[in-house]
Order: C-alpha cells, then structure tokens, then sequence
C-alpha cells in the first residue's frame, strides 16, 4: 500500500471521529432539553460508521490493509424519553409528569472518551506516516 493510501484511511477515520465527537457533544448539550421544534424532548443521536473496500480481490486475498472508513449515517435512538415526576415544570402534563431525552451522560462521556482515543490513534499514524516519508526522503542526502 502507498504512503497517499495510508493518508487517506487516518484522513477518513479523524473525519469520523470528529463527527462522532460532534453529536456525542450535542447529545450532552440537550440532556435536559424537554422542548424541541418538532415537539417532545430531545432525542438522542448516533453516528453509525461503515468500512469502505480496501481494493481488488487480489488485495484481500493478499492480506492487504483495508480501507477506509465513513459516516454510513446518523441516526435517532428509539428508546423511550425518561419521564420524572416534576408537576412544577412548564412542560409537565396533566398527572405531572415531564418526559426528559432518553441521554445517559455516563453512556455519552464513555462513548466520548473512545472516541477521542481512536481520533488520537489515527494522529499518530498520521505522523508515524510523516516520519517514514522524511526517513525515505533523508536516504537520497
């Protein structure tokens, strides 16, 4: 595999990872937000990852790395709003209760953290890749 092919995969992999970091963080944004535009309580988000085909046939028959990664899409979780019994709260219903996004701060900071290590891996091999090409490059001084 070439030096650009490389480049590509950790390219992919930190957009992934940043947008993936992006919705965890609009996920913790809204954990208490009972109140959208369409109506109900914010719903949380997903992002769901695919792996792109590293080639040829030849390719996986030769062992050869895979591709690259994207955004397959992003998608709302459908488990149910947590509801609270708070009667006090402007978006209460008739019996009191409040229906609360279905956001487990504990579920999202974890979610947070691996992706935060995979966007730190793929740095370093993108400056793993840099500094094999300054090696290649220092051989012809």
């Amino acid at each position: 595999m070439d030096v650009t092919a490389s480049l590509a995969i950790s390219s992919s992999a930190l957009q992934a990872q940043r947008l993936r970091m992006d919705v965890i963080a609009a996920n913790l944004a809204n954990a208490q937000s009972t109140r959208t535009p369409e109506g109900g309580p914010y719903t949380r988000r997903d992002v769901v990852l695919e792996a792109l085909p590293g080639g040829s046939f030849d390719d996986v028959l030769g062992a050869q790395p895979g591709g690259a990664v994207r955004v397959a899409r992003v998608e709302e979780d459908d488990a149910p709003p947590r509801v609270v019994f708070d009667p006090g709260h402007p978006d209460a219903d008739a019996q009191g209760y409040v229906a609360y996004p279905n956001v487990n701060p504990i579920t999202e900071m974890v979610d947070l953290m691996a992706a935060t290590r995979a966007y730190e891996a793929n740095v370093a091999a993108v400056n793993a890749t840099k500094r094999v090409l300054e090696a290649a490059l220092s051989i012809g001084r």
